[in-house]
């Protein structure tokens, strides 16, 4: 900070904020527009601000290049325009490698080209609920848990009474779609700085079908829609982990086409400054239909995707060269419902197909008979009690000690996994490539153990025992 208390660094990749006094009368969210141009070099980044209450305005910006950057406000009040200022961007911290992009038809990777692998949990509503130690546990849960991203909603469901909205107001009746609620979002930017500092990836679910008539936010006019993505952009969108899910389940909101859900798309493509990563999740009836969104459409970076089968990932990336990610395949509990009463080991056994086609799946938990309250893992966050998260940590690590692409390592003959999943062969013919000499090795996929056919390295056809036990891998790789 410099004498005036103005920030004068920060790292690449980090966030500046700026605070400016302001006028408070009226409905500055609404009236009062605030912008900032910040230049580096010839390049020029245009960024919304935002009303933070008690006449403060606020502006943040994630700089993406080294060295010195200038700013200059724009806005129709007098207080808040032609303000002007510099300050250096220094290199990233360790452990910051930047936001994550999408690197190819099947990859995630940082901005500095680190690998990202998005093995994710769900947890709805975790801080919505004003329950500190149940937030916290859930955090030092998620430290140790192999987690690189958290799905959870920005609005209420229609059966829960949260202290805090989004919107000003805190009932039905009450609820102001003009206004926001600053202290709900200050909450929420809370929580995501923790999830930033466990290098979890926050994946926001702006929108869903879940309001059953009582807060009508799933049923807002096109010009509140946009509102509220404009302010979560300016107060967000500057938090380098920070990915946008449009909707979860979005055919199953009755009020909404999908020329509207394309619209809101492109919206947020056009007023997103840093481009954050984009998809729409759509809905199922378990193991019936599925209504599986067009992601060939440009606002979508990647395929976010419900569906109770992880063998068809092969079928959804050839179709569309964007990475396959199944955000929801049932949830591991002993929920009343199908898509909450998975084994640890039938989870488990899902991500290990989307994996070997080179997709991800996204765990979740629904133990509603362990929990203090009856709440979920789902839903609020807190305990685990299952068994498959070891396991994916398991997976994780086998991943890590892969190529990125696994669809072409296996093309080029450098590198591929196999897996049996329910299937309990008593042995398995492999061929190998020509001209190669070949590791095999034997993974258990339950019991995390993996073991060396002797008599290597392989060549030709190779008979691997495999004894009727289900849920064994294969990993085979080329001698160097």
């Amino acid at each position: 900070m410099d004498p005036r208390g103005r920030q004068v660094s920060v790292e690449r990749w980090g966030v500046y904020e700026l605070a400016l006094d302001g006028p408070a009368a009226g409905n500055p969210y609404r009236d009062v527009p605030l912008r900032a141009e910040f230049q580096h070099r010839n390049r020029v980044v245009p960024v919304d601000g935002f009303y933070d209450g008690a006449g403060c305005y606020r502006i943040r910006f994630m700089p993406d290049a080294e060295g010195e950057w200038r700013y200059v406000t724009r806005s129709t009040a007098s207080q808040l325009d032609g303000r002007r200022g510099t300050f250096t961007c220094t290199p990233p911290a360790p452990g910051n490698h930047g936001p994550v992009r999408v690197a190819g038809p099947r990859t995630f990777a940082y901005a500095d080209g680190t690998r990202y692998l998005p093995l994710g949990t769900t947890c709805y509503h975790w801080n919505h609920l004003d329950d500190l130690d149940r937030e916290e546990e859930t955090l030092r849960v998620l430290a140790d848990a192999p987690f690189t991203k958290v799905r959870m909603c920005l609005l209420p469901t229609g059966g829960m009474d949260p202290p805090r909205l989004a919107f000003a107001g805190d009932s039905p009746e009450t609820l102001d779609t003009t206004r926001f609620n600053p202290a709900f979002w200050r909450h929420f930017e809370r929580r995501l700085r923790d999830l930033l500092a466990l290098g979890i990836e926050a994946d926001v679910i702006l929108f869903h079908p879940y309001d059953e008539g009582r807060w009508c936010l799933d049923r807002m006019s096109p010009e509140e829609d946009r509102f509220l993505l404009r302010y979560a952009m300016a107060r967000l969108a500057a938090y380098r982990h920070v990915w946008w899910s449009l909707s979860n389940e979005y055919d199953f909101n009755t009020h909404k086409t999908v020329a509207d859900w394309d619209d809101l798309g492109r919206f947020v493509q056009r007023h997103d400054p840093y481009q954050r990563l984009r998809s729409i999740h759509n809905g199922t009836r378990m193991y019936t239909y599925e209504r599986i969104y067009d992601f060939g459409r440009r606002w979508i970076t990647h395929q976010s995707i419900q569906h109770w089968d992880a063998r068809l990932t092969a079928r959804w990336r050839d179709a569309c060269p964007k990475p396959v990610v199944i955000d929801e395949i049932g949830y591991e509990g002993t929920a009343e419902r199908r898509w909450g009463n998975l084994t640890g080991r039938t989870l488990l056994r899902q991500l290990w197909h989307a994996a070997v086609e080179g997709g991800y799946v996204t765990h979740g938990e629904a133990y509603p008979d362990a929990g203090r309250d009856g709440t979920t893992w789902i839903s609020r966050g807190g305990r685990l009690h299952g068994e498959s998260v070891p396991r994916i940590a398991f997976l994780r690590r086998v991943l890590e000690e892969a190529p990125a692409d696994l669809v072409a390592a296996r093309r080029e003959g450098t590198y591929r996994l196999e897996f049996t999943g329910a299937a309990q062969p008593a042995y398995r013919d492999v061929e190998l490539p020509d001209g190669g000499d070949y590791r095999i090795e034997l993974i258990d996929t339950w019991n995390m153990t993996a073991a060396e056919l002797p008599d290597g390295p392989h060549r030709g056809r190779v008979r691997v025992e495999l004894k009727g036990r289900t849920d064994m891998a294969l990993r085979i790789r080329r001698v160097a």
